[in-house]
């Protein structure tokens, strides 16, 4: 694999051939399956060797019990289309599961597996949320300059804005159409005493608990690039702060397994 021959850490998701499913049907008699993450998700690890690979490799496979939101397509008797919706009663009966199963060469610990992987899917949300809620959406001209410069800047303050949001919110992305109202709607203030500027804000947004927690990780951040830059004179403080806010969503990973989540634009 051409990654594996780069060194760089992945993680991908199998297909579900004849070969995954054979794999999935031995694991499921396993007793150390781990505990169910936040999803309802538990995992087991092994390594296979499928058709065309040159060697073994580590898989994750996942799966949860499904309980809810389970219908089929029927048809009534006048020939319409129509959904059948499973109850409780038949979906303890028949005990259904959902799984997937994940191919890595990354080093990190079974129970983050499944959150990692989320978070990799969670990055494409990014191409949309760039054409749809920061103006890229259509914008074309003949000018290969103008347009150039229209996507760098859209990318740049958006990755800015993406950073903020993680310092904010380690635990996961917050998506443009609701985090902007969040952190933007407030009145601010800043007051200067003994070299020191201070800046208060004052919410405009009627969720004033969960800005104020968002507004305390920021204060934080802040506050350890600048404790860090008055202790090393000659430290970058950009890096500094991508490091802190790396550490925060993802605490067991060293800073070269987290750029396999967190690519730096701009």
């Amino acid at each position: 694999m051409a990654l594996e021959q780069r060194q760089q850490p992945y993680l991908l998701r199998l297909r579900q051939t004849a070969n995954v499913q054979r794999l999935v049907r031995h694991q499921f008699d396993r007793l150390d399956w781990s505990r169910t993450d936040s999803q309802g998700f538990q995992a087991v690890q092994d390594e296979v060797k499928l058709s065309g690979w040159s060697q073994p490799r580590r898989v994750v496979i996942l799966c949860r019990r499904l309980r809810e939101g389970i219908a089929r397509e029927t048809m009534d008797d006048h020939g319409q289309l129509r959904l059948d919706f499973a109850d409780h009663h038949i979906l303890d009966a028949a005990r259904m599961w959902e799984y997937t199963v994940l191919v890595t060469n990354a080093d990190y610990r079974l129970e983050s597996i499944a959150q990692l992987y989320r978070d990799r899917c969670d990055c494409e949300n990014g191409f949309d949320e760039l054409k749809n809620q920061w103006g890229l959406s259509g914008f074309t001209t003949k000018d290969l300059n103008r347009s150039q410069t229209t996507a760098r800047a859209g990318a740049l303050i958006y990755n800015w804005w993406s950073w903020y949001c993680r310092a904010a919110h380690p635990g996961g992305r917050l998506e443009a159409i609701t985090s902007r109202p969040l952190l933007l709607a407030a009145v601010g203030k800043a007051a200067s005493h003994a070299g020191q500027t201070t800046l208060y804000l004052t919410s405009m947004h009627a969720r004033t608990d969960t800005i104020n927690q968002l507004l305390v990780n920021i204060r934080a951040a802040l506050r350890h690039v600048r404790l860090t830059a008055e202790q090393f004179k000659d430290v970058d403080r950009w890096s500094t702060l991508l490091k802190y806010v790396c550490q925060k969503i993802a605490p067991r990973m060293d800073d070269h397994s987290a750029c396999l989540t967190l690519p730096v634009t701009g």
